[in-house]
């Protein structure tokens, strides 16, 4: 038999220990908690990881902890070839769910709970595939050492607790994203734009206005008070502009004036398509109305430069895009306007061929030009080439046991490789599969989850042989 078909009925006949050990770690509650002794991001996240621990250790593999903040385990005392790296955290578990997301459940062919894809499941799918290979008696020339992180979700600022001491391996990958390999990561550009003026404006004007919740999510709602025109006025004079950028346009009478509320859609802002900006919508109604006063005309100012839909970056002059990485997007994603100051947060995501010169200075000087002062700092793009043989390696061991086609996507969402030389995103995930990613009923393909234990355990005998 080929190490591949011994892969392959190793795994089908473990599927029952892989699905209860995924369910044993989802069953950690590890969202971020307040620092303690030994517990830099909460001791939810530390009980994961020690319980993750001592699944390695029961498998006879060598476990080490890192100032209560990442852990590993090694196939052997070889140096590693490879590092494979994954996390613990997870977000909380929200509303919505058909189980409980703590109790892994097996209905209809997946496995549902809060982790299972993102990323204590495919942490366990590479300890599997470890363990597939020493049970069968692979004999590997260099070492695969597994990494648990316990801070992904809230900036990966576990990484330098062990990357502060220990060179990576000359090849990572994380089982974090999705098949086949993300090979490019576009970078970021978070700019602030602000605005102040004297108070004390009269008349018809912008009283406040609120919008989003987080920089990375185009918001689905935002809200404004005005004064000086009544709900049916302000929905008569600013429904056209609503139905233009196709959101849903409500109002209320307060005194003197009336409460707007706009509803679009949420989405990723990696993504600024599959959403409808509700912020950027609220800034095209209130340019349509016939308003006056210093925060007005800023937000008139800011619906020209950052008008609804142009997630582009076209009308601020910073449009770009290159054969690698794709085109830059940005999206406008927390406003908060009141008597006397106006502050919008934009999230960009950039191509290998962004810089200061061409993004930065040309996005500064066009709201400069306008009135507004903007903050904020650029952060490098990833790119580990597709034609090495890490990467080749990767792509074949997904071909042999995926039956699709392999291929380097790019990515404009960061992942835990992006600062991490030569590493790429590979796994767990299959392509046009619906994981309800940080949503109500997570959940894992039982299928896909034994494709990747046999993708990851021919990967890394490929790469460490």
């Amino acid at each position: 038999m080929t190490l591949a078909e011994r892969i392959s009925d190793w795994v089908d006949a473990h599927e029952a220990e892989l699905l209860r050990d995924i369910a044993r770690i989802v069953a950690v509650p590890s969202v971020s908690g307040e620092p303690r002794e030994g517990a830099p991001f909460g001791p939810g996240p530390r009980a994961a990881l020690d319980e993750m621990l001592r699944l390695c250790a029961e498998y006879g593999f060598r476990t080490d902890i890192y100032h209560g903040a990442m852990g590993s385990a090694d196939f052997s005392d070889a140096p590693a070839a490879l590092d494979i790296l994954a996390h613990l955290d997870v977000v909380g578990p929200g509303e919505g769910w058909d189980s409980d997301p703590y109790k892994a459940e097996l209905r209809g062919g997946c496995l549902y709970g809060r982790g299972v894809d993102d990323d204590k499941g495919p942490a366990v799918m590479a300890l599997y595939a470890l363990r597939c290979l020493k049970e069968l008696g692979v004999e590997l020339t260099h070492g695969c050492r597994l990494l648990f992180g316990t801070d992904e979700e809230n900036g990966s600022g576990d990484l330098h607790y062990y990357y502060d001491d220990h060179a990576p391996a000359p090849n990572t990958f994380t089982p974090d994203s999705g098949f086949p390999v993300y090979n490019v990561e576009k970078g970021t550009y978070r700019a602030a734009i602000e605005r102040s003026w004297p108070a004390g404006d009269g008349g018809a004007r912008v009283v406040s206005a609120r919008g989003g919740f987080r920089i990375n999510v185009v918001p689905a709602e935002a809200e404004a008070v005005i004064t000086g025109l009544d709900a049916p006025g302000a929905l008569a004079l600013g429904g056209a502009a609503a139905d233009k950028c196709g959101v849903e346009l409500l109002a209320g009478d307060e005194p003197g004036g009336c409460r707007l509320l706009v509803r679009g859609r949420q989405a990723h802002a990696a993504s600024p398509w599959d959403g409808c900006n509700a912020v950027t919508a609220l800034l095209e109604v209130l340019a349509a109305l016939p308003l006056g006063g210093a925060a007005w005309e800023s937000v008139r100012a800011l619906a020209r430069l950052l008008p609804h839909g142009d997630w582009r970056g076209e009308a601020a002059g910073i449009a770009q895009a290159d054969g690698l990485s794709g085109e830059l997007t940005v999206s406008a994603n927390i406003l908060e306007l009141d008597e006397g100051s106006l502050r919008l947060d934009c999230d960009a995501r950039v191509p290998l061929c962004a810089n200061e010169a061409n993004c930065r200075a040309v996005f500064e000087r066009a709201l400069g030009e306008a009135g507004f002062a903007v903050s904020g700092e650029m952060e490098p793009g990833h790119h580990t080439p597709a034609g090495g043989e890490f990467v080749r390696t990767l792509l074949a061991s997904y071909e042999r046991f995926s039956g699709q086609k392999g291929e380097c996507l790019s990515t404009g969402g960061g992942t835990y490789v992006h600062d991490i030389p030569g590493g790429v995103a590979f796994g767990a995930s299959m392509p046009g599969f619906d994981t309800k990613l940080h949503g109500a009923n997570e959940r894992i393909r039982v299928a896909d989850a034994l494709a990747a234990c046999k993708i990851f355990a021919l990967a890394i005998a490929g790469v460490c042989k």
